[in-house]
């Protein structure tokens, strides 16, 4: 746990244990992931859930000592079907919706299912080898409902949530935005930032040769929900004290790591003057 100590807000909140991470999809396909600062400081542990074979064959070759990763597919505990498209981002449980796809320029060739694979899922709550996280990260074409509804208890005291949002779903049955709002804000968290946003050209229309690059249609983004840190008495102080060191280090919230600081010290979990050693650490050079 020594990282936990050169780190210098780790050092200021010391938290009892290294951040829980549970990372559903994860597959590296769109760069690196929100945690790598923390993973390389050894700051958390990673649990990812990988069901492609060979995705998850490249995870374990790489992981390093705090990362574990397993090849369930997560969602409501049904035998379901894995779609494989010709784009590897885009496999889903989900059946992609054909219409929707032809709205935007290259989706119909990418979402195109090439194979069709019977899986048993799993609901979050029932796997019993994981304890419960403190961030959850999702990104798993269009089930990340299931994972929600179904994983309750899990993340009944997860303090940050990273999950895609669809604009305009891809898939059939895929949940739009505003019906993952709803369902976030009544697990007890609130909108935090985008950590991607993606817009993506109406076919036909190439501009500049670039059949990728979009003008203003939203199709999708990443977006942070965060457990309500509204009031102190909201979350334990340990709570606080991993929700502040996902803000700083994943998103470069310091507004958010200050305000969990300044929580910690109005519940008298952390001494005085905490919040000003933070704000000086921020003036030296990035943890």
């Amino acid at each position: 746990m020594d990282s936990l100590t050169t780190d210098t807000l780790a050092a200021i909140l010391s938290p009892r244990r290294r951040t829980a991470i549970l990372d559903v999809g994860a597959n590296p396909i769109d760069g690196d992931p929100p945690y790598k600062r923390m993973l390389a400081a050894g700051l958390c542990e990673i649990t990812g859930f990988e069901p492609q074979a060979e995705a998850l064959a490249r995870l374990n070759a790489k992981a390093g000592p705090h990362e574990r990763y397993l090849p369930h597919a997560l969602g409501d505990g049904t035998a379901r079907t894995l779609h494989i498209c010709e784009l590897e981002g885009m496999t889903s449980l989900l059946v992609p919706d054909s219409a929707h796809l032809a709205l935007f320029n290259l989706f119909p060739i990418w979402g195109d299912v090439k194979a069709r694979i019977p899986v048993q899922t799993r609901r979050l709550d029932d796997i019993a080898e994981i304890a419960p996280p403190d961030f959850l990260k999702m990104d798993i074409q269009g089930s990340e409902r299931d994972v929600l509804e179904h994983g309750r208890e899990k993340l009944a005291a997860a303090v940050a949530i990273q999950t895609e949002m669809s604009f305009i779903p891809l898939y059939q049955g895929q949940p739009t935005l505003g019906e993952m709002d709803t369902l976030l804000r009544g697990m007890g968290f609130l909108p935090h930032c985008f950590a991607e946003m993606k817009v993506w050209p109406l076919a036909p229309l190439v501009a500049g040769g670039q059949a990728n690059r979009g003008l203003r249609q939203l199709l999708e983004a990443d977006m942070v929900y965060v457990r309500d840190f509204t009031r102190a008495s909201n979350m334990t102080p340990e709570q606080w004290k991993h929700l502040a060191l996902i803000a700083h280090h994943c998103y470069g919230s310091a507004d958010l790591a200050l305000r969990c600081i300044n929580m910690l010290m109005e519940l008298g979990a952390l001494p005085p003057g905490s919040g000003q050693r933070y704000l000086d650490s921020l003036s030296r050079k990035p943890d």
